[in-house]
């Protein structure tokens, strides 16, 4: 059974994942920006938990945060909800 922490770091993940692929195919941004925001996640899921014993667990909210900055350059503004 999964946790709700589990839960969100994976929707996180895989949101990542899907807007990284989609302002590729979109022709939002190039090759440059999204080895960017690769780079980005891979300092984060990488370097994060290196920092001390307790920080392991702020690696979701930094997918987060690249999450939202996805969001603003390939959708062009805040996602409406209702």
């Amino acid at each position: 059974m999964i946790g709700t922490p589990l839960l969100g770091a994976v929707v996180a993940h895989l949101a990542f994942w899907v807007l990284l692929a989609l302002g590729l195919v979109s022709g939002e941004f190039g090759k440059g920006r999204a080895a960017a925001f690769v780079g980005f996640w891979v300092v984060g899921f990488v370097g994060i938990p290196r920092i001390a014993w307790w920080t392991a667990s702020l690696v979701t909210s930094w997918v987060a945060v690249l999450d939202i900055v996805l969001v603003f350059f390939v959708l062009k503004g805040d996602v409406r909800i209702g």
